[in-house]
């Protein structure tokens, strides 16, 4: 059973992900008497802390199929996925029980335009419940993926996205409350981009050399089963859309990743070996202007748009993302020369102005460690769906202190807000990190620390989540509900 001690050796692998937890029930009132009932399903039952042995670099990462529309209807795009159980092969010789959106374990991405609506309409196929959030997306209410709006077995529910908003790197996951974590980790993730004009003008590389790379890691037992449960730091092996630590050819010229951590837990620190990646944009679009590093952050759900240029590199040189905690993720192999017209300008994208906040908020992330398993709070409150824990008028700009209260705990959070985009204005007691540039819709939050987010609450109406998005924390209840009123 999760206890306190083990609650606390948890925490301290926070840079693996600060620990996780069985799945809860599907309401707040539920989570407790759940919880005393269900022994979790932790790696010392299942395997001895390692996943079978595989052979690194020895597949090519796969890109993901775009996919294509299946109609227009009402002005908008019409695509149809299906939430699925099926097996896939991640480990050489081993088949993988893995949930998908469409039927492959890597699913599609779906490309969209700035002001050109997508309609997608979800079948599921599966024996669970479950529905879709697109992670950062401007959406209305009923198409925001509530945590209790869930799409039965055997129904289906269409989703409107209008893609009023700048160009950026979105992804779209389940986010049935009590299940998401599961979920998730089990393979309910895509991604979802949406571009514009404005950055074409800016002749960024596109095409076959703008390529999204969903990073992820699992721990697996004997039979190449997902262990779900466990300490995240025990999960070993580093995924790249959808392969295990892989290589993936690129010619000697620049290229753009759109790095998506689609870990339910796992802060990756990425570096190439200490060569130069240019940041040029993070959760909601391009920077003002491109940032040159030699190590990213990125905790759950963060994404990153980086360009490498790999023409500074001779046909032949192998150059390996590794993160600072479990080592090489993706191997690049550099190939012959190629025509390379595409630029990274000094200049990309003025954020826009801030507008004067007239309301200022505490939101505190923490831990109920009274009972024999640890309850998700947020303002000393578990989730519950018929409770308004913030109301929100339309139009107002808000500030929004969000403190991880588990400092004793030394408990790594992060926060994650629907509906709108924010800024991050500055931390109290932590530096203010790389990633906090741009506009953001998930913030890291180490323990006893605070970050402080603005953000205008523009036209639409309705209930939405804020919450952890380390997935079994907000599975315990971390998660809370605004609702935004005229």
């Amino acid at each position: 059973m999760l206890n306190r001690r083990r609650l606390l050796s948890l925490g301290a692998a926070a840079a693996g992900g600060s620990m996780l937890l069985p799945v809860a029930g599907s309401t707040a009132n539920a989570h407790r008497d759940q919880f005393r009932h269900t022994e979790p399903h932790t790696v010392a039952d299942t395997v001895d802390g390692l996943s079978p042995a595989f052979t690194p670099f020895a597949k090519r990462m796969p890109v993901a199929p775009v996919a294509s529309p299946v109609g227009y209807a009402d002005g908008a795009d019409v695509y149809r996925l299906a939430v699925k159980q099926t097996t896939a092969e991640i480990l050489p010789g081993l088949q993988t029980e893995v949930l998908t959106f469409g039927g492959n374990f890597l699913a599609p991405t779906i490309r969209a335009r700035t002001g050109r609506p997508v309609r997608l309409i979800v079948a599921n196929q599966h024996d669970q419940h479950a529905n879709v959030h697109m992670h950062g997306a401007h959406v209305a209410a009923s198409s925001d993926g509530h945590p209790m709006d869930l799409i039965m077995p055997g129904q289906s529910r269409t989703y409107e996205y209008t893609n009023k908003q700048q160009g950026t790197t979105l992804w779209y996951h389940d986010h049935s409350h009590g299940t998401e974590a599961s979920h998730v980790y089990h393979g309910l993730h895509g991604v979802y981009v949406i571009e514009d004009d404005d950055e074409q003008y800016l002749r960024l590389p596109s095409g076959a050399f703008d390529v999204p790379i969903m990073l992820r890691d699992g721990l697996f037992d004997a039979n190449g089963q997902l262990v779900f449960g466990g300490n995240p730091a025990e999960r070993d092996v580093m995924i790249a859309n959808g392969q295990p630590v892989p290589y993936f050819p690129v010619a000697a010229r620049k290229y753009r990743f759109r790095l998506v951590n689609a870990a339910t837990e796992r802060v990756f620190k990425l570096d190439l070996g200490g060569a130069e990646m240019l940041q040029i944009g993070t959760d909601g679009g391009l920077l003002p202007s491109p940032v040159p590093l030699t190590e990213l952050e990125l905790s759950s759900a963060e994404r990153a748009d980086i360009v490498i240029d790999f023409s500074r590199f001779a046909p032949g040189t192998q150059l390996v993302l590794s993160d600072a905690v479990r080592g090489p993720v993706l191997r690049f192999d550099v190939q012959r020369a190629f025509p390379d017209f595409s630029r990274v300008p000094d200049r990309l994208r003025a954020l826009p102005a801030l507008r004067r906040a007239s309301v200022q908020r505490d939101v505190v992330l923490s831990f109920d460690m009274s009972g024999p398993i640890p309850l998700g709070l947020i303002n000393g409150l578990p989730y519950d769906p018929q409770r308004s824990d913030v109301m929100v008028q339309r139009g107002t700009t808000e500030i929004w202190r969000v403190f991880n209260g588990d400092g004793p705990l030394n408990a790594l959070h992060n926060f994650h807000l629907h509906l709108e985009q924010f800024r991050v204005l500055g931390r109290e007691g932590s530096p203010t990190l790389q990633q906090d540039a741009g506009l953001k819709d998930t913030v890291q939050l180490p323990a006893g620390t605070a970050v402080l987010v603005q953000t205008t609450f523009r036209e639409h109406l309705g209930k939405y989540a804020f919450h952890c998005h380390f997935l079994e924390h907000s599975s315990l209840g971390m998660m809370a509900q605004m609702e935004i009123v005229p």
